[in-house]
């Protein structure tokens, strides 16, 4: 059977990377894309890439458009799911990839975005460890997913799988990422200029201010660590590569493990995993191995000298960050093959 997909913010980033991966979904059909000022246009005015939907047009993003399908993604910019949720309850499966529905904590919803706090949903990466399963055990069945911040889930799958071995401090970790500006949206931004990024690299929401530390805290919390003891110096920086994250993340070894014991923790949690690899020692990964493709790869290193394990993670946003994350979840939810339609191979060069 054909489940038919609408797309709610199918001119954005984020919205054309699920539709790229929809397109080659056999079990989907997309049968509506919608945006906002861009309501009334081709689809491919906004998207020239996605030939093979050439036949859609873009519709306004109303409940109206929206209701009506088995599969709604809303693609739209944070604080702007939650006004939707309520008149899409007789969809089966309604995805956001916006931060709308991530937290649980009200408090941290408050201080990170502020309004009224939504609902929290099943959070959408299937390989981050929970309670002692995969998350992906929560997803299957579910109705409501969202979607995971990309530099979020980049660190969180770092660290989450030493935070479940006890084998590193939560209390002391240090992350600093070079992101590409994709991950900001399509919008047109000064900041966000090519005159702006080219040849430079620019540090921004320094200082514990970036919207995705409360979500790190939470997955790490789902982990194992307690939840007053996560302190984490996040700091991104953006540089002149239009995708792609390379996160450097370092925490305090905690006792007398050995470093197989170190390594190990990390073997366990993704030697099974299709999507997240782990590389060996002394190989760690580049943002262009990734491009294009729904893979995190690590590299881990153990620093005596420091007492620090660093892992250094690569991703491409746009796809394992927020698209690859959100059709993979899809896919666990409808009880269908997880890989289906994500790409393993990157792009090159």
């Amino acid at each position: 059977m054909t489940l038919s997909v609408a797309v709610s913010g199918a001119s954005g980033y984020a919205g054309g990377e699920i539709l790229r991966l929809l397109a080659a979904h056999p079990d989907i059909e997309v049968r509506t894309v919608t945006a906002h000022s861009s309501a009334g246009q081709p689809l491919l005015a906004h998207q020239p890439h996605l030939r093979s939907l050439a036949h859609l047009d873009l519709q306004a993003t109303t409940p109206e458009v929206l209701a009506g399908h088995d599969v709604v993604f809303l693609a739209l910019p944070h604080g702007q799911s939650a006004q939707y949720t309520d008149a899409l309850a007789d969809t089966p499966l309604v995805i956001d990839a916006g931060a709308d529905h991530r937290l649980t904590s009200p408090e941290d919803w408050a201080a990170f975005y502020g309004g009224d706090h939504p609902e929290p949903w099943a959070y959408g990466v299937p390989e981050l460890t929970v309670g002692g399963v995969k998350q992906r055990e929560h997803l299957r069945g579910a109705t409501r997913i969202a979607a995971p911040g990309c530099n979020a889930s980049t660190v969180a799958l770092s660290l989450a799988p030493g935070v479940a071995a006890g084998v590193i401090d939560a209390g002391d970790i240090v992350s600093v990422l070079a992101v590409g500006p994709s991950g900001a949206g399509k919008a047109a931004k000064t900041n966000l200029l090519a005159s702006e990024i080219l040849g430079t690299a620019n540090p921004y929401a320094v200082g514990g201010t970036h919207r995705h530390i409360p979500e790190i805290r939470q997955a790490l919390a789902a982990a194992g660590a307690p939840a007053d003891g996560i302190r984490i110096s996040f700091t991104p920086v953006l540089v002149p590569m239009s995708r792609g994250i390379l996160a450097t993340s370092t925490a305090p070894i905690r006792g007398d493990v050995t470093d197989a014991e170190i390594r190990a923790a990390w073997e366990a949690a993704y030697a099974d995993e299709t999507f997240v690899e782990l590389l060996p020692a002394g190989v760690f990964p580049r943002t262009a191995d990734v491009l294009g493709a729904n893979v995190a790869s690590l590299g881990l290193a153990i620093d005596r000298a420091a007492n620090r394990v660093i892992v250094v993670a690569a991703v491409d946003n746009l796809v394992k960050g927020t698209a690859g994350a959100a059709v993979q979840s899809m896919n666990i939810a409808l009880g269908l093959a997880e890989a289906t339609a994500l790409p393993l191979n990157g792009v090159a060069p």
